[in-house]
């Protein structure tokens, strides 16, 4: 499987246990397995865009992970973020406008997730 597909896999997975897990656990189970295979992978072919330098892979996966986790904290059905805003926003508000209104938000954050992948060095633009 290509570089690029094992990454979007590992995103999706991800994604897809955030839904259902909090982030801690995820860490717990999940980087110990993914870091080995992504710090294995061809430092070449990771990216469209740009080159990553090889010790910074693991700073790399690491911001990736993050925005993962950051997306699960606000996707339905268990985001912690709405139950959050649930509990301070007035009683006529509910749980389904919440998580409506974050839609945006979500997007916004696979959009920034997307560059990530297709631009790996932005991330280590600055180190």
């Amino acid at each position: 499987m290509p570089t690029f597909f094992v990454l979007l896999t590992m995103m999706l997975i991800l994604l897809f246990m955030g839904a259902f897990m909090d982030w801690v656990g995820i860490v717990l189970l999940i980087i110990p397995v993914f870091l080995p295979i992504v710090k294995a992978l061809p430092i070449e072919e990771i990216g469209l865009i740009g080159q990553l330098a090889p010790h910074h892979v693991g700073v790399w996966f690491g911001v990736l992970f993050c925005m993962n986790m950051q997306v699960s904290f606000l996707s339905p059905p268990f985001g912690g973020a709405a139950f959050y805003l649930k509990s301070v926003a007035p009683p006529h508000i509910s749980l389904t406008d919440i998580f409506r209104g974050f839609l945006p938000f979500i997007g916004l954050q696979l959009l920034a997730l997307s560059v990530l992948l297709i631009w790996p060095s932005i991330v280590t633009l600055f180190l």
